[in-house]
């Protein structure tokens, strides 16, 4: 599915170069020397390349002070040249992030970090979207799994995926920015598991994101992602989250976790999800992969909203 959304854009891209206007180019500020950041970022430049959007990175070191920061969005702001602007979070605990997110112009922002989009998401109108919450919503539609009046669960509350994967869910059809019109559920965790599995077993469809952000920040603040990439001491996580026997047959289970584990077979490390996957895809209707399944369609959904920036069709 993400190879087919990539080609769309790609025909996108030569669709709107064709007309006389300028390719669309994303600026990409990465802070410090965080492995894991770097990993993510690689792979969106080359994503961006293969579609034909222009990408640059902007390294700046781990103690950029955060008034360099917003110069540096400044200038971008007002390049006519840049389409699109992010920055590669966590940020160092000097810099909040939710200023230089804000730092960012609107119509600019295509990770949908900014107050003014996500304000607009939640009051059902158009706006750039944050990319994983987006790549979910796709991956539903693109299946065609019903969402109207059915019953959902979103495990996982964070502000950048979690809570927009729960307002276009729950949200009205018929608005400037149709919703999915589902009845929804957020846990998180603080949610006892008895009372989790209470709500997963009634849900039709479950989307696990059990704060992949907070785990990222957690990782980078403790500096184990270097040991992640490049060795396989065990981390904490919450794979297994959902198993079996907390999901009705036939339900669609869309994981977005994240966990690195040691695989005792391979003796190496491995990405999973929050899901007992080879448990749950028995009993479920539909059932993403950890990897190969949010990751790729997230970066998909990020050129999509970089083209959409250039193209000028939001704000």
């Amino acid at each position: 599915m993400a190879k087919q959304i990539q080609k769309e854009i790609q025909q996108g891209v030569a669709s709107w170069i064709s007309l006389g206007n300028r390719r669309p180019h994303l600026s990409i500020i990465v802070v410090g020397e965080n492995p894991a950041s770097h990993t993510y970022v690689r792979k969106k430049v080359r994503a961006a390349s293969a579609v034909g959007i222009h990408s640059e990175i902007i390294l700046k070191p781990k103690d950029v002070s955060q008034e360099e920061l917003l110069d540096i969005t400044d200038q971008l702001n007002m390049d006519p040249r840049v389409s699109g602007v992010l920055v590669q979070l966590p940020l160092p605990d000097h810099v909040d992030e939710r200023t230089v997110c804000n730092g960012i112009a609107p119509e600019k922002d295509v990770d949908g970090f900014h107050v003014i989009n996500v304000g607009r998401l939640c009051l059902d109108q158009h706006s750039l979207i944050p990319a994983t919450a987006s790549a979910v919503w796709e991956i539903i539609k693109r299946t065609g799994i019903e969402t109207f009046g059915k019953n959902v669960v979103v495990a996982g509350r964070s502000k950048n995926v979690g809570m927009p994967i729960a307002m276009l869910l729950h949200t009205d059809g018929e608005h400037e920015r149709p919703g999915g019109d589902a009845t929804v559920t957020i846990a998180h965790r603080y949610t006892p598991k008895e009372q989790l599995k209470i709500h997963t077993q009634l849900a039709d469809i479950i989307i696990v994101a059990a704060d992949v952000y907070t785990f990222v920040i957690l990782m980078t603040k403790l500096n184990l992602f270097s040991r992640v990439f490049y060795s396989s001491v065990l981390l904490p996580g919450i794979p297994k989250l959902i198993t079996s026997d907390m999901i009705k047959e036939g339900a669609a289970v869309i994981d977005v976790g994240i966990n690195y584990i040691h695989d005792p077979v391979t003796e190496k490390t491995k990405l999973v999800g929050d899901v007992d996957f080879e448990a749950v895809k028995k009993k479920a209707g539909f059932l993403t992969p950890v990897p190969g399944g949010v990751g790729p369609m997230t970066v998909a959904m990020l050129l999509k909203n970089t083209l959409l920036a250039a193209k000028k069709v939001i704000y």
